[in-house]
């Protein structure tokens, strides 16, 4: 259980490491910040918690993923319609 639990906690590490390449403020403060994060929770033993802040640590992966979505069809959307207004 513990080596699922390992890989979980991974691969949560890795995508959101993948997805800071495009970080407003730079990859390197997207990566500092993110490693912060994972070693305040370093010292967690129990399965249930490390559940719960691996439901948690999902979601945030969810919202930063809408996010990027969203920005990238703003950045369509203005570049192929332009206001025609006049």
């Amino acid at each position: 259980m513990a080596n699922s639990l390992r890989g979980e906690v991974l691969a949560l590490y890795k995508n959101p490491l993948y997805l800071g390449r495009n970080y407003p403020k730079g990859a390197e403060y997207f990566k500092r910040h993110l490693k912060n994060i994972f070693l305040k929770i370093n010292d967690v033993k129990d399965p249930e918690k490390i559940k719960e802040l691996i439901a948690q640590g999902e979601c945030v992966m969810k919202k930063l993923e809408a996010l990027y979505f969203l920005r990238k069809y703003r950045a369509m959307k203005q570049h192929f319609y332009t206001d025609t207004k006049n």
